[in-house]
């Protein structure tokens, strides 16, 4: 089963840092991920995870 491309503004992981004012990933990410995830180019992630906290309920409807 493919899986489709995943967006990084869409991942529960994808968190904003008030310090650094940016964007980053909270996972742990090797040094080929974060290169892949700096350049814009990490599609299909392994560790991508809906961060839409409501779909389940809008599921439910």
């Amino acid at each position: 089963m493919k899986k489709s491309k995943t967006s990084c503004e869409t991942c529960a992981y994808y968190a904003y840092d008030e310090d650094w004012e940016s964007y980053f990933c909270e996972i742990n990410l090797d040094e080929d991920e974060m290169m892949r995830f700096m350049q814009g180019s990490f599609y299909n992630c392994p560790y991508w995870r809906n961060g839409d906290e409501y779909e389940v309920v809008r599921h439910q409807n």
